[in-house]
């Protein structure tokens, strides 16, 4: 009678720690709400572990939170698994997407090979919000030793982002008023970004840490 108890027990256990991992696995995967988007505050409220991984990467990189998190509204609206678009043959034949970007940064798996090699993050992924940051703010760390474009400086980031920093140093964006628009865009947002992390900044930092 105890051994049968003693394995029903076992069983329960069992089913409660993976139920507990299904719901660690949601909550980690959960997209940010479109109403949330727009404001740092509630994304970093909603999302404590990606206000944590950020912090961990500015201490590793240096910089700061709002210019990053600005280039990964912009590159992927915080869809984990963002791709491209595909490029339709004759309109409604499926071809190829326009490129390997992928994941949060819209990394490239050159660039991403790159970052991995150069942080000692072997097994970062793509899809992963704290590697997507982390290589964001590795690639404007780059950025401002090649071109010497500050941290700060969201506008001509982006730019470097988008065109590579050869590109940059080469003035390939000067031909291209949409993608100078977007970086105004970008350039916006992060000053939007920074006035509300400003607001909301002391009561992050002092919130108890989340499990999730």
């Amino acid at each position: 009678m105890f051994s049968i108890n003693l394995s029903s027990t076992k069983l329960w256990m069992v089913f409660l720690l993976v139920l507990g991992c299904l719901t660690l696995s949601a909550c980690a995967t959960k997209p940010v709400a479109a109403t949330a988007k727009q404001d740092l505050c509630e994304i970093f409220r909603d999302k404590p572990n990606w206000y944590r991984s950020a912090k961990k990467s500015v201490d590793r990189w240096g910089g700061n939170i709002h210019v990053p998190m600005a280039i990964i509204y912009q590159e992927s609206s915080f869809k984990r698994k963002a791709r491209p678009p595909r490029q339709y043959l004759l309109g409604f034949i499926p071809g190829k997407r326009a490129s390997d970007a992928y994941g949060y940064a819209q990394a490239l798996k050159s660039t991403w090979g790159e970052y991995r090699t150069a942080s000692g993050r072997r097994s970062a992924d793509r899809d992963d919000f704290s590697d997507a940051f982390d290589f964001v703010l590795w690639y404007m760390s780059v950025t401002q030793q090649r071109n010497q474009v500050s941290k700060w400086d969201a506008y001509a980031q982006y730019l470097n982002y988008h065109e590579g920093q050869g590109g940059y140093s080469r003035g390939s964006y000067k031909s291209k008023q949409w993608l100078i628009n977007v970086a105004k865009r970008v350039e916006a947002r992060s000053k939007s970004y920074s006035a509300q992390l400003n607001q909301c900044k002391a009561e992050l930092d002092s919130a108890k840490r989340s499990w999730f």
